[in-house]
Order: C-alpha cells, then structure tokens, then sequence
C-alpha cells in the first residue's frame, strides 16, 4: 500500500432529493470532488440489508446488496420506470434519513419497476439480469438469500430460528414447497439484487476512471438472523433451536464494567478449518469483488476471541479461545494471493494480535481523537509505523469537533502542545496530522472536512436507536474544501497516490 488519502462516507449519507444517499448521480458527483481534492480511497461501511435499527453492522446477508441504495434515477435511464414516477417522491428531510419513510416509498416504486421489468424489459436489461444470473459467483448465494428474503417476510419477519421446523432447518421438500409457493416473490428478490449490482458496479468504474479505489468494510462476525446461518448453521455454535450456545462479545474494562454482549452466535472454527475456511474464502472473494480493499472489523477476534455463553446477560463471564490465527490466513492467501486487507486493531490489543497482523503485512489502525487520552498513546503520530491507516475519528466516534467540546482540560492541553491547536479549526487540525503522518493511509470523515459538530455524528455505540442517519448536503462537497484537501494532499506526499490494490 502506497501513501494515499480518502474520505469515509457511506453512500446512505449522500446529497439527494430521494430522502437518502444513492448509487446514481450523487456518488458520482461524490467522486468528481474526492478526485479533484486528491483523494483516492473512498471508505464505505458495509453495503448489505440491515436486519436491526438500520445498522449495516447487522446484515441480512454478507452477500446481497441493500435495496435502500438504489438510484431511482438510474432506473428511469434503464427505462425500468416511467419519469414521472419521481414526482410522487414525498417532501423528505435532507439532513437526516427517515428510514421507514423512504422503505416505503422505494418499496412501491420497486415494485412497479419489477412489473416493468417481467412485462416489457429492454433487451440490454434483459441480457445483464441473464448474465448477473448465470454468473458462478452470484450462483452461489443468489436462490439461497432470494428464498431466505422471501421466508422472512411470509413469517413476519421473524428470524428463522422461529419459522416452522422444516423450513427452519432446510428440509428438502419443504424448500421445494416454498420456492414454489413463493417464486413471485423470489423472482422479485433476484431482480433487486441484479439492479443493485448493476448500479453498484457502475460506481465502481466510476471510481476506477478517477483513480478512486473502494475501501469496503467486513464485520468478523454475522448476525445470527442471517442467510448466511441459516444456510450454514453447522458452522456456528448453535442448539438444536438453532439459538447459539455462545455468543460474541467483548470483556469488561476501564470503559465499561459489565463488556460488551453482541450477540452474534460464535463460529465453529474446528469445522471451517475441515473445509479449508472454503465459506470465509468466498465471503472474502465476494467483498472484495465489492470493493478494491476491505477493512475486517474486530480483527483481534482471528488471535483469539471472548466467548460469552448465550444465557448470560452480560459479557462478565465470558473467557478467551484462541482463533484460528495464521492457519486461517494461509488458507485465504492460498486461494485470494495478496490480501488488500485493513486489519480494525482497536481497542485492548495483546502482542499475539499485533504479531498475528504483522506476520500477515496487513495494515493496523489509529484515530486521533484517542490520542490525547494519556501522555504516551499509542495513537500520537509520532508513535505510527508506516503499515498504519490513520483517522481523525470512525463512524463509531463523535465528529472531531464534538468530541472537542467534551474533551477533557487535560486533552485539550496536549492537543495545544502536540498540535498547536488552539480548538477553532480543531477539524483541520486532526487533519492536517493525520495527512503528515507517516501513516500509509489517511482517512477522513466528510463530516470533518466539512467542520461538523456532534449533529453530524454517525453512530454512537450501546445507543440502539437514532444512529446511521446523517446526511451531507451539497454544499459539503464544495470547491473550497476540495483545493483544501488536494493542496495538503499534495504537500504531505498523498497526491498522486500510487497504486493501492495488490495485484490480483
């Protein structure tokens, strides 16, 4: 990986008129601007269905593509759509996404443009949904999330572990009853998936032509209510229910005395590694088919991982089992080669995960707004070796200027005598030490960039509901903050970036 800068944006938090973010015009138009301010890495969270509160952390499918993001633009080009089906778009908010206000708009708009597309297709349509279908890759797990999405809605969106015992547990005649009884509703489901890839790797040529490579993001864990275990449950730590026998987690400390309880059930890693981690090789090919690089979250969890039995109420009495570490990431590099991976290192990190990462060449991560905690931390730039993707903050911190407003005085003293900062342009400040940092990589949030305060923040963690809403407007994405960007982009060494996907 060569020095290089970028913005963190997910596409639900673009500019537009259609109540959120989307794969048209406006991602576009996203690109145009990170290429003219210098910027080459556009970091995404990941793209998949969100089962609760909207977060993409808890997926419906590590492989199919969010509905939510489709351009209804795009598909009016397609001719999938008549124009004036736009107009009856309602008045919705620009600066936060109403999430149940757009699903059920795009839902009907959806499904008008599916009728569309079974009555009279355009025949170059017809020929990428036969080519999307016929593809080996999308083979793999297409019938099965179609099938899986279709289910869910007959049983009221209940996890599957709650359907009818044989549906529950994919008994062949069963499986065979309900493709038939259902196979409206899961022609519907493959059709979204093909228009979402359509537009999704339409994006991606974008990027491509400006010299914009994907950072994708891969949470280590999947949520139990997910195609992925409900098609693999021999893989996970599960009951004869299918409810987990342990769940993931992580142990209590200085921030929080009872840990964090997540809730995703476990792998079985002693099964995996029989299969040669064939299903992790194929969630990996396929997220890297998404984007030119990918950051795995909770990386830590590879070394070893705090298991938390499933009826405690708490993470207090988990322990540690050991991960599958270096065997796991032979397996990947001997059927991936080079691994374009960021490896998310936060938190407690033992000498065993640092060492598990640097066997592997994989970059590690810091993020300035944890630098001024305590004098010596090891997220001051000073402390940075090259193989490391520097933040000002992640989509789980508060904006850098809302973070400022609570630092404490001894925070704010440091910043001041480390950076000079005198906390009105405290933005650029982390900024400006991120891009001159000796960090490979240096991503920014837009929100920074656009000096933002804590209205702007993404997510914040243990709060379940009122996160992953945020959106930019067009004026974020202006003239001035690009020549900002691409002047420091320049003198730090980031522009021209060089090449940032290992050949593959």
């Amino acid at each position: 990986m060569k020095r290089a800068a970028g913005i963190l944006l997910h596409p639900t938090s673009l500019p537009g008129r259609f109540g959120i973010g989307d794969l048209g015009t406006a991602a576009v138009t996203f690109l145009d601007w990170a290429a003219a301010a210098g910027q080459s890495v556009w970091q995404v969270l990941p793209l998949h269905p969100p089962a609760l509160e909207n977060c993409p952390y808890t997926a419906l499918s590590s492989y199919a593509g969010n509905p939510l993001l489709l351009s209804p633009a795009r598909l009016v080009e397609d001719e999938l759509l008549p124009a004036a089906a736009l107009a009856s778009a309602p008045p919705f908010p620009e600066e936060r996404v109403d999430f149940p206000a757009v699903a059920a708009w795009k839902a009907d708009l959806l499904r008008a443009s599916f009728a569309v597309f079974r009555q009279r297709p355009p025949a170059a349509v017809r020929q990428a949904a036969e080519a999307f279908r016929d593809d080996p890759a999308v083979r793999a797990w297409l019938d099965d999330w179609a099938l899986f999405a279709a289910l869910r809605e007959r049983f009221g969106n209940r996890p599957w572990n709650r359907w009818e015992e044989a549906l529950r547990w994919r008994e062949p005649a069963a499986l065979a009853a309900a493709r038939r009884d259902l196979a409206d509703e899961i022609e519907f489901h493959r059709y979204l998936q093909f228009l979402f890839f359509r537009q999704w790797d339409a994006v991606r040529r974008e990027a491509q032509r400006r010299g914009v490579t994907i950072l994708g993001d891969l949470p280590i864990y999947v949520a139990l209510d997910s195609a992925d275990v409900w098609t693999r449950p021999e893989l996970f730590a599960l009951d004869r229910r299918g409810d987990p026998t342990a769940v993931a987690g992580v142990p209590p400390d200085y921030f929080s005395a009872t840990g964090q309880r997540w809730g995703n059930p476990i792998y079985r890693w002693d099964r995996h590694a029989e299969e040669g981690f064939a299903w992790w090789v194929a969630r990996l090919r396929w997220a890297l088919r998404l984007a030119g690089m990918v950051r795995i979250d909770h990386f830590r969890g590879f070394a070893a991982y705090w298991e938390i039995p499933a009826e405690e109420p708490t993470a207090v009495h988990g322990r540690w089992v050991e991960g599958p570490g270096d065997t796991f990431f032979a397996a990947v590099r001997r059927a991936l080669g080079e691994l374009p991976i960021v490896a998310e290192d936060l938190g407690v990190i033992t000498p065993d995960v640092e060492a598990l990462r640097q066997r592997w060449g994989l970059p590690g991560m810091k993020v300035l707004q944890f630098a001024f905690s305590e004098p010596d931390s090891p997220h001051l730039p000073h402390r940075f070796t090259r193989d490391t993707v520097v933040y000002t903050g992640t989509h789980d911190n508060d904006t850098t200027c809302g973070w400022y407003q609570r630092a404490s005085a001894a925070e704010r003293e440091r910043l001041a005598t480390y950076a000079g900062s005198t906390g009105r342009a405290v933005a650029w400040d982390l900024i400006r030490l991120a891009a001159t940092s000796v960090a490979d990589l240096a991503i920014v949030p837009l929100q920074d960039v656009a000096g933002l305060g804590s209205e702007a923040r993404m997510n914040t963690p243990g709060v379940a509901a009122g996160n992953w809403a945020w959106r930019a407007s067009p004026q974020h994405l202006c003239r001035e903050s690009a020549g900002r960007l691409r002047a420091l982009a320049e003198v730090s060494g980031r522009f021209p970036p060089g090449e940032l996907e290992p050949g593959r």
